[in-house]
């Protein structure tokens, strides 16, 4: 079976809004701890994702997508480029979400070789990111190279309740 399609999107239309809330919802539903607390409305991941939509205009976020071969989303990573101006080499890889149906089956690496790409295309050196601690994604950064931080407990909550701990990593790219 073929990866889906990824891309960077600049402009969100309504149809990418509600395939991004969908992702999301699917995502929180399922017990990820990305920011969000259950029960997730769609109205709410809507307007978290009209929010995203807002910041990839202006420029501050780099938003990819991954499409399947009926164009329905089911995978997106962020690259949030703004940083404080002594932080200009460096960004923030945020909300790396893949739909439960299509997992296992090297769409979250795909993603995550495609914003390392952005980021290079961005002249972005550093690359920092945080995920649950003993989760499929912690695993996923190690295998892909990222190097491990540390842990802090306590740091999150389930989307159900209850304190995870977190990872921190980062990734040294090369820039031409």
């Amino acid at each position: 079976m073929a990866l889906p399609s990824i891309q960077r999107l600049t402009l969100l239309a309504e149809a990418h809004i509600r395939g991004l809330a969908h992702v999301l919802c699917d995502c929180v539903h399922g017990g990820a701890s990305v920011s969000f607390m259950e029960p997730l409305s769609i109205e709410r991941a809507e307007a978290f994702w009209r929010d995203v939509a807002a910041a990839v205009a202006r420029g501050e976020r780099a938003l990819l997508v991954a499409q399947d071969a009926s164009d329905e989303i089911v995978g997106t990573v962020q690259l949030v480029l703004a940083q404080p101006e002594n932080q200009p080499h460096r960004a923030d890889v945020a909300k790396m979400l893949v739909h439960r149906r299509v997992r296992r089956q090297g769409l979250a690496a795909a993603l995550m070789r495609a914003i390392e790409r952005e980021a290079v295309f961005e002249a972005k050196s550093l690359l920092v990111l945080d995920t649950v601690t003993g989760g499929d994604a912690e695993r996923l950064y190690e295998r892909l190279g990222w190097q491990r931080c540390g842990v802090i407990p306590g740091y999150a909550l389930w989307p159900n309740g209850g304190l995870c701990a977190t990872t921190v990593f980062f990734k040294t790219l090369a820039t031409p």
